[in-house]
Order: structure tokens, then C-alpha cells, then sequence
């Protein structure tokens, strides 16, 4: 098997998170267009994610939050996006960064992108002297990413007909 140096796996992972990246830059200046609106689900425990101990310790592996109605202070970095959200009644701050990102989806269209769990590094990664795992692939999909019912929200999630997961190392030589 020849070696992929010019990796493109990482590159294909990191023009996915420039779409999440550019759709939610777009939602801070502008806000949400229509009926859009998002699901993002994401490591709690990965390297740079800044929840509340409360938060914390209701989702000690990860979090699913609604962009939607309800949300206020959205900046988005090259890294990370930042947001005011409510959590039974009680005002947070999020800090969440890309790589920490297991799943977004727009139930509007029935778009998703999901990206592996080993993408995010937990904060309490013990490090090794193991060799480096090979990079994981991200998975972009036109149907529902099994969107998690949500307390934010009252719309439905409608299922997608038909619509087939792509994985991008289905098209690597093996």
C-alpha cells in the first residue's frame, strides 16, 4: 500500500469544517436564513471546549446544542465558535472548537456533516510514546445525522428518503 503524503483524508476533513465554519460565520452576521437552523453535537471533554461544571456534569462525553431561536453572541474564529445559549432558564457561555465537533445537521434540508470521535483529543488523553494512529476520515452526508430529540426546540425532524452516507476513505486504495 503506498503512502498518502500529501494526506488527503486531513484535507478533505478540513474543507468539511470550512463549510461549518462558513455557514455558522454567516449565521453570526447575518443570522439564520428561513426555516435554517442547527444541531451540533460535540466532544464535552476535548481539548478547548469551556462548558459550566454544570454543563459538564450533565454531559460528561458530549453535548448536542440547537442554534435556533435562542442563542445570542455567536463569533465564529478560524478554530472555534463561541455562544450564549439557556439551560433551564440559567444563561451560559460555550466555547467550543472545531475539532471537537462529532456532528452538525440542518434538519431544514436535510443536510449533515459527521465527523469520526477520534477526531477531538479528550482533555485527559494520557500521552504515550505509541506511533500515531492514522488520521481518521470525515463522513459528509445529504440525509439526517440521527439528530437528537431537543429540549430547544419543538420542529420535528423529518427523516431523509434514499439518501446514502459517503465515506471518504471508501475511496482510498486499500
Amino acid at each position: 500500500m503506498a503512502t498518502d503524503h500529501i494526506r488527503y483524508d486531513v484535507l478533505a476533513r478540513d474543507a468539511l469544517r470550512g463549510v461549518l465554519r462558513r455557514v455558522l460565520t454567516d449565521a453570526a452576521e447575518h443570522g439564520l436564513p428561513g426555516e435554517h437552523h442547527f444541531f451540533i453535537t460535540f466532544l464535552s471533554t476535548a481539548e478547548g471546549v469551556k462548558l459550566s461544571p454544570r454543563l459538564l456534569g450533565q454531559y460528561p462525553e458530549e453535548m448536542t446544542v440547537i442554534l435556533q431561536h435562542q442563542f445570542w453572541d455567536l463569533v465564529v474564529t478560524d478554530d472555534r465558535f463561541e455562544v450564549g445559549l439557556s439551560f433551564g432558564g440559567i444563561p451560559e457561555r460555550l466555547v467550543v472548537p472545531f475539532h471537537s465537533i462529532k456532528s452538525f445537521f440542518d434538519p431544514s434540508v436535510q443536510f449533515g456533516l459527521q465527523f469520526e470521535p477520534a477526531d477531538a483529543v479528550p482533555n485527559e488523553a494520557p500521552a504515550t510514546n505509541a506511533p500515531a494512529a492514522p488520521a481518521p476520515s470525515a463522513v459528509a452526508s445529504a440525509a439526517p445525522i440521527s439528530a437528537p430529540p431537543a429540549e430547544t426546540t419543538s420542529d420535528p425532524v423529518k427523516s431523509g428518503e434514499g439518501a446514502e452516507v459517503v465515506r471518504l476513505d471508501r475511496f482510498r486504495k486499500k
